[in-house]
């Protein structure tokens, strides 16, 4: 056996460690996600109701608005009653039942999170949501 046959399980091993230090180093795992675009609520037209009322249509305004924004009607997630109209308009159906008593409504708008692209997960982006802005059930 010459020294070259002699090395080959040296040089396998040796290519091994290197590859398994390169993985360990960062380069097989994904980019966390940064803060995501903060949504904000300008005005609400109307901005009451009358408690009993019928079903209305609200006009959420503000900016940042991403195109699969949500409204919150007091913390709960709007996402089959919410119409994106541009990045600082949203339209929401609010149902006669979210009404039927008086009282002071939180209304927020939420952006959600974004994942990852590429074999590395980068521009993945945390959902945002608005500073809340009341609406008067009266």
């Amino acid at each position: 056996m010459n020294r070259f046959q002699a090395m080959k399980p040296i040089n396998s091993s040796l290519l091994a460690v290197l590859m398994a230090i390169a993985f360990t180093c960062g380069y097989s795992k994904t980019t966390p996600p940064v803060a995501g675009t903060m949504p904000a609520i300008a005005q609400l037209n109307p901005d009451s109701a009358t408690a009993g009322g019928e079903a209305f249509t609200l006009a959420v305004n503000g900016s940042h608005f991403s195109s699969k924004a949500v409204v919150n009607w007091n913390g709960v997630a709007q996402t089959a009653n919410t119409t994106y109209v541009s990045g600082s308009q949203l339209m929401v159906t609010v149902p006669a039942s979210a009404i039927a008593t008086s009282g002071t409504v939180a209304v927020t708008v939420t952006n959600p999170a974004t994942p990852g692209t590429g074999i590395y997960g980068t521009g993945a982006t945390l959902a945002e949501t608005s500073t809340m802005m009341d609406f008067s059930v009266n």
